[in-house]
């Protein structure tokens, strides 16, 4: 076989290994996207003109937000925002329109002091968009409500007071779960647990209990045995 031959088959053969490569890669990137945006990832490829510049887009997303400091709230801080949720809710029977306006406010509030910018709602809903996006539907018609509670009835004001509410009680409780992690992790450790390395009280506990046991078969072995009483 011509030299010429073999190089042409060893190229060709690379480029179709390459080419099957990238349709994998990018079959993994696009379940993983749907994966992770659910219908945020369908209402992106309908606004994007493909597939490709909507997957862009969404890792885009993702790579703006590892660069935000989001953090959840201290438990002092949830406590505070559920009180003030529960004023805004109370004011509703009342004054339904300016509820709403505040549940807004509200929204914003906790999502600053989360980490996520402020600066502009279609900001705040790409950001949201990558940790939120169960919820991110709820924001936006509560949004849209919002925006036009003056000429909103009162059961419309009364749907939004509802998904912002969904989504409040999100932001409020995301992270929440790691933290009270940590905060046992350190209470152990103080405590001489190690859930990374040995537990030397739980060691040291198994260790007595092994050594009675022995100690407890080696006395048993040693004791005479009594015959029964049958003759023998």
């Amino acid at each position: 076989m011509p030299t010429w031959l073999i190089v042409l088959i060893v190229v060709v053969a690379v480029a179709v290994l390459g080419a099957v490569i990238w349709l994998v890669t990018q079959e993994m990137q696009r379940k993983r996207l749907q994966q992770r945006f659910g219908p945020e990832y369908d209402r992106t490829v309908a606004e994007k003109d493909s597939p490709r510049a909507a997957q862009r887009e969404l890792a885009e997303r993702e790579r703006r937000h590892k660069e935000l400091d989001i953090r959840p709230l201290s438990a002092s801080a949830r406590e505070r925002y559920a009180r003030e949720w529960a004023q805004v809710q109370e004011k509703f029977v009342d004054q339904p329109s300016a509820a709403v306006a505040e549940a807004d406010q509200l929204l914003n509030s906790l999502m600053a002091e989360r980490g996520y910018p402020t600066e502009g709602y279609e900001q705040q809903v790409a950001d949201l968009s990558v940790r939120h996006a169960k919820t991110l539907e709820h924001y936006r018609a509560a949004h849209t409500t919002q925006q036009k509670r003056d000429g909103a009835s009162t059961e419309d004001l009364r749907d939004a007071m509802v998904r912002y509410r969904t989504v409040f009680e999100d932001l409020l409780t995301d992270g929440a779960d790691d933290e009270h992690h940590d905060h046992h992790d350190h209470h152990d450790r103080r405590n001489g647990h190690d859930h990374g390395g040995r537990d030397t009280d739980h060691d040291s506990d198994t260790e007595r209990r092994d050594t009675d046991r022995h100690e407890t078969e080696r006395q048993a072995s040693a004791a005479p045995r009594t015959e029964s009483s049958g003759g023998r």
